[in-house]
Order: structure tokens, then sequence, then C-alpha cells
């Protein structure tokens, strides 16, 4: 309840970030046009999202026949988990690593690459695929896509004060209510930072979540840490081909990158991960 509740602040917080921005950059008017263009947005990433990140992604639906151990193991855990049965897809890339999208359990989808299927043990599989229904358990993967969305158009909110004021648009003054050069200025350096940041948290809470409630639906915290050591060695060798707006949706980031991208990055410390679920074992075995 904690996180759900710690998600729900920020969700609220990057909502206004965003009115704030259309605020600064077009006044009382730029601010109901923001919130109405928030609300488009949403909508479009609800019914769309998924399909969106699955061909973006390269992922190809993988039929019972083509995958029988892969579709047995996720009705197995969907099943313990009281969740209907997703869909499953199959990225071909070396590099392991899996994601979940949909806008809710009853329309959701795991994707999981040929490398982790192959690199694997059977329990540490379980422990990922629990992992991402966790994910749809949780419905993490609606809050993550409405929260890139909205920090994406707010970048695109500070790219169009930045054009605005190039060609002469910026305004000392302003009646409706806006912040003028100075508020266009703030806007732009900002509004796409806090964005940022308050995307980063949002993620980094419901990776932590998808752990606790992955590794309740297999039973094994200590599979999906192993798991986890792992994708995160081999991602950093082998770093995968991936849009980066969608690199906050997989199990581990697949993006590689020196210490100051790990600040700014959407996965929490995979140390502290790890830490978490040895933690969830030891209680566990206490109990």
């Amino acid at each position: 309840m904690t996180s759900m509740i710690k998600t729900a602040m920020l969700m609220a917080a990057l909502t206004a970030v965003f009115m704030v921005a259309g605020q600064a950059l077009g006044g009382s008017n730029g601010m109901i046009l923001a919130l109405m263009l928030a609300v488009g947005m949403n909508f479009f990433a609800y019914w769309f999202s998924d399909k969106m990140v699955l061909k973006m992604s390269g992922a190809r639906e993988a039929t019972p026949a083509e995958a029988p151990e892969l579709h047995q193991m996720v009705a197995k855990l969907a099943k313990g988990a009281n969740l209907p049965m997703p869909k499953v897809y199959i990225i071909h890339q070396d590099t392991p690593n899996a994601f979940a999208t949909g806008r809710n359990p009853d329309h959701a989808a795991v994707a999981v690459t040929t490398g982790l299927t192959s690199i694997l043990k059977k329990e540490e599989l379980e422990g990922v695929l629990a992992h991402e229904l966790a994910h749809i358990k949780n419905r993490d993967i609606l809050i993550g896509t409405i929260a890139a969305t909205m920090a994406g158009a707010i970048s695109t909110m500070a790219s169009m004060a930045q054009w605005s004021m190039m060609f002469g648009g910026g305004r000392s003054d302003d009646d409706n209510g806006g912040g003028g050069i100075i508020g266009s200025i703030a806007m732009m350096i900002l509004a796409p930072l806090g964005a940022s940041l308050i995307q980063m948290a949002i993620s980094r809470s419901r990776e932590y979540q998808a752990d606790a409630t992955g590794a309740a639906i297999c039973g094994r915290p200590q599979s999906l840490a192993s798991a986890l050591q792992q994708l995160e060695r081999y991602n950093r060798q082998l770093p995968m081909d991936v849009n980066p707006a969608t690199a906050q949706m997989y199990i581990v980031n697949p993006l590689s990158g020196g210490q100051l991208a790990n600040l700014f990055s959407t996965h929490p410390p995979m140390q502290e991960r790890i830490k978490r679920l040895g933690a969830l074992t030891l209680a566990k075995r206490s109990a």
C-alpha cells in the first residue's frame, strides 16, 4: 500500500509539472491546453502503447506449439498469481532480457529474448517470468507508460518554447498569467529535468515492488536474485539494440552506460535489488 501511495503522489507531481510547463509556455490558456493534451496522450497510451512497444522491440508472438515449455511455465505462474494467461512473445536477441506490457491483466503480454531462455536455469527463468507477471498484477505497465508519455510531452513542450524564443515568440509580459521569457527559460531547463527525475522515481519504485511480488509468485526470491545478477552482467557486456524510450520496461537496463548514466537510470541499483531479495529469502526461511 505504501508503494502505491508513493506512486500516486509521484504521478500527481508529474501532472503538476506538466501543467506548470503549459502555464509557463502559454499562460492560463497554455495550462488548459496542456491538461487536454495530457488527457489525450494518456488515452492513446492506454489503448495502443502495448502494440507500439512490441513492434518497436521486434517481438513476435509465439504459439504454444512453437514454445511449449515457455507457455507451460507462464501458464503455471499466472495461475498461481490468479492472473489470466498473457500472450507470449519472443524477441530474437542474444542478450537475456524480458518485459511485460498491456493495459490490464486481461490484455497483457510477456516478451522474452531468445538469450534469456537459453542462458538461465529453469528456476531462474521462472523468477524472471514471475517478476514480469508481477508488473501485470500491479498494473505497472499502464503507470509506466503514462509517466513516459507525459515526460516525453514535457520535453516536447520545452523544445517548443525554445523554438518560440528563437523566432521571437517570447514575451516580457503575459496578460494570461504566463511567465514570459523568464518562465519560458525556466520551463526549458527545469521542466524536462523534473519530469525525468519523477519518471525515474516511479519506475524504480515499481521495480522494487515487482521484485517482491515476483518473489512471492515463484516462491523463490533467491532464484530471481541469481537471474538478475546474470542479466546485469550480460547486458553490460552485450547491450541490446532497443529504442531508449522502451528501455524502462525491461527487467534490467538493456542499454550500456557509465556511472553518470546509471545515476539517471530508470532501474534501481542492482545491488540494492539483490539485497532486498536476500532479505526476503531470510524472512522466508525463518518463517
